[in-house]
């Protein structure tokens, strides 16, 4: 009897691989489900190997499957599923036309799985890197209504207004970013290899240096020093490992994420941005057929902003117990009060799907004109601040030359 590896998760997320005797994949699939574990992939034992998953490693690697691999699979698969093709059929005619590799071999396996007589939506499940909750969801919901092309669809635009979403908001940092990173390295420049030449001017001079001069001297000194300027570096690396690691705790995820919907410009564009997102993705949920307690509890986890999240969670439990899910958004504080009236009318009319798809226009809207804004607002605020930091050493590099000609004078 052949012999599988099967690599799994349990309910915490902890990855697990284990050797399984089986007469096929499927068998061997079937027997670590059984324990209670979400299968990610079954391969034939070939022996001693460094059989190493990066996954395994924890390393937060990113995906190589972009959304756009997803939403074009979804719209060409929903055409072959509407025109009648079957299921198999449509898969391998997916898969071979993929020209990214990690999805096509994914795409194959799911295949192979439909073909032993696995829902497609319990395949997609195994593979959790190229389809999420959300996906996996919806698909289900369109296999149990018959309107698996509808449902592929949605999926398809879903998929292509978050990505728009998420452009513009890439959009609105990338400048303040960018002129960030090109302020701090000509500062840091000047202040390494600009400074220490008129550092030498400086002493031949002679006198007292002014202050602010002489801050920027002992500055340059510091960076220079090799055993300061690794110092500084190291500190500056830790300090970012150490947010990272905060922000990874629920406490510090919290803290920071309500520190962001607080901040000028940016905390404005975070809450409109979260707030378009949850209606399309609970809109698009909704339209599917999805349970909406099941729906909540998907969205919460692609919020993206863990006061949001835990705002929808409470919201949730509000609904368990029989409550609209209007006030319980209303009572967190958190979503603006128009959306909460929109979603109420949408409840009292029994039409919660499309009132819940025309606030996510609506936000959507609001999100690309405060981009513009931002945008407009943060040029001449950035340019300031990059001229502010240059002249600042400029001036202390005159400073002492000013003291030369009034004590000439």
């Amino acid at each position: 009897m052949p012999t599988y590896v099967v690599r799994s998760r349990n309910a915490s997320g902890k990855r697990t691989s284990q050797k399984v005797n089986a007469s096929s994949p499927r068998e061997a699939r079937t027997s670590v489900q059984r324990q209670g574990l979400q299968v990610l992939d079954v391969s034939e034992n070939q022996g001693f190997s460094l059989n190493v998953d990066l996954a395994d490693l924890n390393l937060n690697l990113p995906s190589s499957i972009k959304v756009k691999d997803k939403a074009i699979f979804s719209r060409q698969f929903a055409a072959l599923v509407n025109a009648g093709v079957a299921m198999v059929r449509g898969l391998g005619v997916m898969a071979d036309q993929c020209t990214n590799k990690t999805f096509k071999k994914i795409l194959l396996e799911i295949n192979a799985d439909v073909q032993q007589g696995m829902s497609l939506s319990e395949a997609m499940r195994s593979h959790p890197q190229a389809f999420d909750n959300l996906y996996v969801a919806m698909v289900q919901a369109g296999e149990t209504g018959g309107v698996l092309d509808e449902v592929l669809n949605r999926l398809s635009k879903l998929l292509e207004d978050q990505t728009r979403l998420n452009n513009q908001i890439k959009s609105a940092l990338a400048y303040p970013v960018v002129v960030s990173l090109i302020a701090v390295t000509i500062f840091f420049g000047m202040v390494i290899f600009l400074i220490p030449v008129f550092d030498g001017i400086f002493k031949q001079l002679g006198g007292q240096l002014p202050a602010f001069t002489q801050a920027l001297v002992n500055l340059s000194e510091f960076l220079r020093t090799p055993q300061y300027g690794i110092t500084f570096l190291i500190f500056v690396i830790g300090l970012v490992f150490g947010f990272r690691k905060y922000y990874q705790t629920r406490t510090g995820r919290e803290t920071i994420d309500r520190i962001s919907l607080k901040l000028p410009l940016f905390g404005d564009l975070i809450q409109k941005t979260a707030v378009a997102r949850f209606c399309r993705t609970f809109g698009s949920l909704s339209r599917s057929g999805v349970p909406i307690l099941m729906a909540l509890e998907i969205v919460r986890d692609t919020a993206g902003n863990q006061i949001i999240s835990n705002a929808i969670d409470e919201a949730r439990r509000e609904v368990t117990g029989g409550g609209m899910l209007s006030l319980a958004l209303q009572k967190e504080k958190v979503f603006p009060v128009l959306a909460t009236q929109m979603i109420n009318v949408g409840e009292e009319t029994g039409e919660i799907d499309k009132m819940l798809m025309k606030v996510a226009d609506f936000y959507e809207d609001e999100v690309e004109q405060a981009v513009k804004a931002m945008t407009s607002i943060m040029e001449p605020i950035m340019i300031v601040v990059l001229g502010g930091m240059v002249g600042s050493i400029l001036v202390a590099m005159y400073l002492p030359m000013f003291q030369v000609f009034e004590l000439v004078k």
